[in-house]
């Protein structure tokens, strides 16, 4: 019996063992990793969302993002795809999903798709009535399948896999307080959070006359972000077909049937000239990312906006650009609180403290009330063209190893181009509190790192036992 007992358990371990290896590291499917060709950048514009302390210390704010993506939605005549981690009853949400369904409603014949993080009805264990009101009036709200993606969180993931997935989930019945908002859940929504994966992406794409216009961001659609700092990048042309059809491949292994007909995008061709942008999603944000911060010469500047810095590899690089001469500027979120609780700074005031003894200089960006949550790279000066790395990816394990679902933009483009101009000129403003608004602090103001803290993030992001 002892032997049989001994057996079973090696079985059992090796199946955990296996599960955990094979759901890490599995090849991905189309429409994930991509590494869009480059395409000729066309209708770009740079959008931001602000929210500050103005000289009386009232909280300011001025958003164009959403606005935006009402104004390209109210001119659709044929296809409508929205990707969103976040699209909840508050403000936002509300004003968005109203946006696609009075469009619905004047243009019958529109067809919209919107692709959301099972975050949203607590993964499965509550009402999503935003998504209900959307499929009533003919628009196909579709829960993102993050099952085909890589697990971040292998440890537990294998026995969610094996065990619990297999249950599925009911919006009744709940007996637990929710984590994200109000109400009661079930236990097994509790068990799906701790897989900590996530579609993180949020984006827009849309027919714009005769083509098409897209709109990559960080800013989700829920009631925190109404008082967050995000930032987005307008685009048209082939780049925006190469976005669709990522979006419409997750959208079909998530369940959406008959996909929307849309034209493919074209075959890559020579370099374009000047300015040019690519699509990039999941670890190949993390590679371009790595080769802009290890390419960067001394007589370059690298701004750097970050509402998660945790992965090794960029710490090291940033730590190294810095012992090559180059100018680096951080504007880190101080990560006060993590949906809407109260945290201990993890990991950026950790993360930051390291790299200020290695000489960099660094601000906390945000307030008490607004959260700096956009994520952008801009490295310019020299003599090469500026380079913008704009959009949803944090820089983290999750976001930038092929665990969550991500999309950025990659632009290239002349020093004097408005989009690099508009990004160097916002981040001089936040960086120097300019017309006496508030928008960043010294970095003393929250350099408050323990031992305990820094190895307590370092075991997080190693294992995946993190939100971030």
């Amino acid at each position: 019996m002892t032997a049989v007992l001994s057996g079973l358990l090696l079985v059992a371990a090796l199946a955990w063992v296996a599960t955990a290896w094979w759901h890490s590291r599995k090849p991905l499917p189309p429409g994930l990793h991509v590494i869009g060709p480059w395409r000729r950048a066309e209708a770009l514009a740079l959008l931001l969302d602000e929210a500050f302390l103005d000289p009386r210390g009232r909280l300011q704010r001025r958003q164009t993002i959403f606005a935006e993506w009402q104004r390209l939605i109210d001119q659709a005549r044929r296809l409508v795809v929205v990707d969103l981690f976040m699209l909840d009853d508050g403000p936002l949400g509300r004003a968005l999903c109203q946006a696609l369904i009075r469009r619905k409603a004047r243009v019958p014949g529109l067809e919209a798709v919107v692709l959301v993080d099972p975050i949203n009805h607590c993964y499965g264990g509550r009402p999503a009535p935003q998504l209900e009101a959307l499929r009533r009036a003919g628009i196909r709200a579709v829960i993102c399948d993050l099952a085909p993606g890589r697990d971040p969180n292998p440890a537990w993931t294998a026995l969610w896999r094996g065990l619990f997935r297999p249950l599925g989930n009911s919006s009744r019945g709940g007996w637990l307080p929710n984590p994200l908002g109000a109400g009661r859940v079930t236990l097994r929504s509790y068990l799906a959070l701790l897989n900590f994966n996530a579609n993180h992406r949020k984006t827009l794409v849309v027919d714009h006359g005769d083509g098409w216009r897209a709109v990559v961001s960080s800013a989700n659609a829920d009631s925190d972000s109404r008082d967050y700092r995000n930032a987005a990048l307008r685009l048209a042309g082939p780049a925006a077909l190469d976005l669709l059809h990522s979006e419409l491949a997750l959208a079909r292994r998530s369940g959406l049937r008959a996909a929307p007909r849309c034209p493919a995008p074209p075959a890559a061709g020579p370099l374009p000239a000047l300015p040019r942008l690519r699509l990039l999603t999941e670890g190949a944000i993390r590679n371009t990312l790595l080769a802009l911060i290890r390419e960067a010469r001394s007589d370059e500047t690298l701004d750097l906006c970050a509402y998660y810095l945790a992965h090794r590899q960029v710490i090291r690089a940033l730590v190294a650009a810095r012992r090559r001469g180059v100018t680096l500027r951080l504007l880190l979120d101080p990560n006060d609180s993590h949906f809407g609780r109260p945290s201990p700074g993890i990991p950026n005031r950790q993360a930051a403290h390291e790299l200020a003894r290695a000489g960099l200089a660094i601000r906390w960006s945000g307030n008490a009330r607004a959260h700096a949550h956009g994520k952008w790279l801009l490295r310019h000066g020299g003599g090469r063209p500026a380079t913008l790395l704009i959009g949803s990816a944090n820089l983290s394990r999750r976001s930038l190893d092929d665990h969550n679902f991500e999309a950025n933009i990659q632009l290239e483009a002349a020093g004097d181009h408005p989009v690099i101009r508009a990004a160097q000129d916002s981040f001089a403003r936040y960086w120097l509190n300019r017309r006496g608004e508030l928008h960043s602090r010294p970095f003393d103001a929250c350099d408050d790192a323990t031992p305990w803290r820094y190895w307590r993030y370092r075991l997080m992001e190693a294992t995946g036992w993190s939100t971030f």
